[in-house]
């Protein structure tokens, strides 16, 4: 039977971990212990991402394997020496946010359950300006690690031309985040319009590798995901483990590593000792802050030869020169032969559901190709659920099945009254 709590001394505080022997990570046997141990042994670089920020709390309270929930509120019952900061919202809401500095505050966190880290862009003592321009490069399913990293050196010259430096970690998952510290001049609507004509611009440089198209199923390659800057929007920061069965873990590389390492070796059992050998590769990020300038005028340009704004997600205002917010498949006239298959709360049983459509249509299923499978993760009233699409523009016309009663079909809002978006005034601002 687990042990109820220890209490470990954390920067001149006790912190109370209950449950220390719970299982976090089935496959390797990971506890909920372990898990808090191994942020202290890299405290310093969690810290150097995640500290002084307002932070989503991600709560995997039965492990990596079970469901998750989003808290933004900080839990009334906390220590009085835990932190936090009033955050507005694109829905119009707020929410006092945890705000970590220390290794204590860290440990603490674990010890609700959040196995990584999602901080906002910003730091508490200024949420109007980010200091940091986020790059997520997200694979579409069938794109290989070495395309993936090929596309971040793209980005990494395109950084240094607008006279930026960009500092790579993995994901932790499938792809590559490089973060840019940026002077804090810029609101968020700017930082995003720079990483969009950032992600324009790797585009137009590596056209068959890359993608900055928002919608899933106008996608190829690696898309450069511009909409991590939006307000509200978070990322799993520097040293977080992402509940993964191998317990991976979002490592900050050089650009050396870049074009060597083997992500699956970053794991929560391997990186507290490559951080003891070889140090934190991101630790001088806030010595290097630069300036949108250049960004914003490429932007410029762009506005000038015809490309305006770019979707946004959807409980964000509509810009004056953003094109129409209804992705392709549900235009009157599609661009892509699109057919839903399921949603379900957990992705298990989302898989399960196209599992038992592969074994009905064994005639369509050889046609497909990785990139086909939409698989979109929804966000739900506290946490995701998952829908799965299936691209036909593969599949012969006379093979092609027509739309079929959802299987599973999952619905987040059962029991519970939608949320209704505001309707603030159109944005002047292209970005």
């Amino acid at each position: 039977m687990a042990s109820k709590s220890v209490v470990l001394q954390v920067a001149g505080r006790e912190v109370t971990i209950t449950n220390p022997d719970k299982v976090f990570f089935a496959e390797l046997g990971v506890t909920k212990i372990e898990l808090v141990r191994y942020y202290l042994a890299i405290a310093d670089g969690a810290l150097c991402g995640a500290g002084g920020r307002p932070m989503t709390l991600k709560r995997f309270v039965n492990g990596a394997e079970g469901q998750f929930f989003f808290q933004k509120r900080a839990p009334e019952s906390r220590p009085d020496w835990i932190e936090t900061v009033e955050l507005s919202f694109p829905s119009g809401r707020t929410a006092s946010e945890v705000v970590i500095r220390d290794a204590a505050q860290l440990a603490w966190v674990i010890n609700l359950g959040c196995i990584d880290l999602n901080p906002h862009p910003i730091r508490a003592d200024d949420l109007d300006h980010p200091d940091e321009l986020r790059v997520d490069l997200d694979p579409v399913p069938g794109i290989d690690w070495p395309q993936i990293r090929a596309v971040a050196l793209v980005v990494r010259e395109s950084l240094a031309d607008a006279g930026l430096v960009g500092w790579p970690k993995t994901s932790g998952s499938r792809g590559i985040h490089v973060n840019v510290r940026i002077d804090r001049r810029w609101t968020f609507p700017e930082v995003r319009r720079a990483a969009l004509a950032l992600a324009r611009d790797v585009e137009q440089r590596a056209p068959e590798l890359a993608t900055s198209k928002w919608w899933k199923e106008e996608r190829h390659g690696v898309f450069i995901d511009y909409n991590q800057n939006a307000k509200d929007r978070t990322v799993a920061s520097a040293y977080s483990v992402r509940p993964r069965p191998d317990a991976r873990v979002s490592t900050p590389l050089t650009w050396d590593e870049v074009a060597t390492i083997d992500p699956a070796s970053l794991t929560i059992r391997t990186v507290p000792a490559r951080y003891a050998r070889i140090g934190d590769p991101g630790a001088g990020i806030d010595d290097a802050a630069g300036s949108l300038d250049g960004l914003l005028e490429l932007s410029a340009r762009h506005e000038t030869d015809g490309l305006g704004d770019a979707p946004w997600p959807p409980n964000y205002a509509k810009t004056i020169d953003e094109p129409p917010r209804v992705q392709p498949s549900k235009r009157r006239m599609s661009s892509k032969p699109l057919i839903e298959i399921g949603r379900a709360a957990l992705l298990a049983d989302a898989q399960a559901g196209l599992d038992r459509w592969k074994s009905r249509h064994p005639d369509v299923w050889p046609h497909l190709q990785p990139a086909d499978i939409l698989t979109d993760s929804m966000r739900g009233r506290f946490t995701t659920w998952t829908r799965i699409r299936l691209n036909l523009e593969h599949v012969p016309e006379d093979l092609r099945p027509p739309q079929e009663t959802l299987d599973p079909d999952y619905d987040p809002w059962h029991g519970a009254t939608p949320p209704t978006r505001p309707r603030p005034e159109v944005r002047s601002d292209a970005g």
